[in-house]
């Protein structure tokens, strides 16, 4: 295994996996913040494994550790933060390489589509400006052949008039076209892994729906693997190959997108699709909230992080706190609890959640 903590002049670039070969794998990941209250324990003892041309969802609340998380595996974290662990990508660890030398990933090996395009957009610099910045730093492309490049990722992402909107700014496009920008950047350099960090904040619901079925279908066109990153299961349905549900900087759940859905066990994953609107609902309909607040990461309680929050939660629960396990029924399906939704609860709860679709290609 290559390490790219040594010389970035001595580094080898990571093996081109095939189609379905492992291309992430991380182990025990943990990620902490000094702060004036103390360390916030923002992720803890995550692993994950990812293989090409899969996409896994992250899903989870405000808070639970999900932006962290990609974040820390592309190694964009602040002075303040401490990793443990391992991050391998392509047979090469990541975790603790200098920035020089993750030079060399970011946009080429893995890139990311950011939550807020209006922020992570400059705003005094032209749309092709933008794109081609990566395409100069990891493309041998003289100039035209830059504005070719750019011309046709603004095509491939469905931007009408695309000569005419390199010239723009950010402000003068909608939220929507703004978001499609930021996929064309992230795109730019044909990276093997895409991170799309709740890629639909604050857009309508009809360009939401857009949006997911453009990374859905550039994930499968390019064969990339794929990270996406959000708060609600319905998002992920249908859309991702696994489903990692986290809670207070853990993975609570985790199993195929068909087999989550099918049958739910952690008391989080039932709350989460609970709350999720239905469509033959009433109007005026009270929505399902779940109780509490999540706990606090610098002050994490003993036990279960769950328990102050669910409705099955015993003594044991709030005196120690469970591993995360396989189910007795399906050793791929992990989950953190020591008293699982039961069998019936799922059936009864799988018959208003959202469905997860044929295994994607």
């Amino acid at each position: 295994m290559t390490d790219l903590t040594a010389d970035p002049a001595e580094i080898v670039e990571p093996a081109d996996p095939a189609v379905g070969e492992v291309l992430l794998q991380v182990t025990d990941l943990s990620t902490s913040f000094t702060s004036d209250r103390g360390t916030v324990r923002a992720v803890r003892d995550v692993s994950i494994t990812l293989r090409r041309g899969r996409t896994l969802g992250v899903v989870g609340e405000s808070g639970s550790g999900k932006s962290v998380l990609a974040r820390s595996i592309m190694g964009l974290m602040p002075s303040n933060a401490t990793r443990t662990g391992s991050v391998e990508f392509g047979g090469v660890e990541i975790l603790n390489a200098p920035p020089k030398a993750m030079r060399k990933f970011w946009g080429e090996q893995m890139a990311m589509v950011f939550q807020d395009p209006m922020t992570a957009l400059n705003p005094v610099l032209r749309v092709e400006q933008q794109i081609t910045e990566s395409l100069h730093e990891h493309l041998d492309l003289t100039k035209d052949q830059a504005h070719d490049t750019a011309l046709a990722l603004l095509t491939s992402v469905g931007i009408p008039e695309p000569a005419r909107r390199l010239r723009m700014y950010p402000h003068e496009m909608s939220g929507g076209m703004r978001q499609r920008i930021m996929i064309a950047i992230a795109l730019a350099c044909g990276p093997k892994m895409l991170f799309a960090d709740e890629p639909t904040t604050a857009l309508d619901v009809t360009v939401q729906a857009q949006i997911l079925d453009l990374l859905q279908a550039l994930q499968r066109d390019r064969q990339m693997a794929m990270i996406l990153v959000t708060h609600d299961l319905g998002v992920v349905a249908g859309r991702a190959h696994d489903i990692a549900v986290m809670y207070a900087g853990q993975i609570v759940e985790q199993a195929s997108a068909e087999a989550l859905f099918a049958r739910v066990r952690h008391p989080y994953t039932e709350a989460l699709l609970k709350s999720i609107p239905k469509l033959e609902m009433a109007k005026h309909t009270r929505l399902e909230a779940i109780g509490g607040r999540p706990p606090d990461l610098v002050d994490l309680p003993v036990g279960c992080k769950f328990a102050a929050r669910c409705p099955y939660a015993q003594d044991r629960c709030r005196e120690e706190e469970p591993e995360l396990l396989p189910d007795p029924d399906d050793a791929s399906h992990l989950v953190r609890c020591f008293f699982p939704v039961s069998v019936a609860a799922s059936a009864a709860l799988q018959a208003t959640a959202p469905v997860a679709g044929e295994e994607l290609a």
